[in-house]
């Protein structure tokens, strides 16, 4: 169980540490709420495009990705089914419906990631402007008590 420690009993320099270490903590997490927005909107995106591969009319040109960069010409001539990508390199047949709710489903796991993500920054963020405060007192009264010496 780890053991609490009252800030304002600390000194500058162990302050500086723990505010160090909480601006590291800060960076990753803002990191990776940036990631999970990117993730978020991809799969938006995904649910979009088999939405509109549905009502789309029958044998329609499309460019299909070899990779990030490379699309060849193609056509669609199942507009019914998908080939869905569910992670680390594995590929199901669906149809557009489930397909559908496949991709609103990771939207929504994201978006409750991103909520509770955000949360814990918030905290982190409201430490880190209280021992920001307790370090700033601290650097004064160590100033206050030099120049009456």
């Amino acid at each position: 169980m780890a053991q609490q420690i009252n800030v304002a009993d600390l000194d500058a320099p162990q302050l500086l540490d723990v505010k160090r270490q909480l601006d590291q903590e800060l960076e990753h997490l803002t990191s990776s709420f940036g990631q999970l927005k990117q993730a978020q909107a991809k799969f938006n995106t995904c649910a979009e495009n088999v939405k509109q591969l549905a009502t789309s009319s029958g044998d329609t040109p499309i460019l299909v990705p070899l990779t990030n960069s490379l699309y060849v010409p193609g056509r669609i001539t199942d507009k019914n089914n998908v080939i869905v990508d569910v992670g680390t390199g594995y590929f199901v047949k669906k149809s557009t419906a489930e397909a559908t709710t496949h991709y609103k489903g990771k939207v929504d796991f994201v978006t409750k990631n991103l909520e509770s993500l955000q949360q814990v920054i918030q905290k982190k963020q409201e430490n880190l402007n209280y021992l920001v405060t307790i370090l700033q007192a601290k650097l004064a009264e160590s100033k206050d008590s030099k120049s009456t010496s």
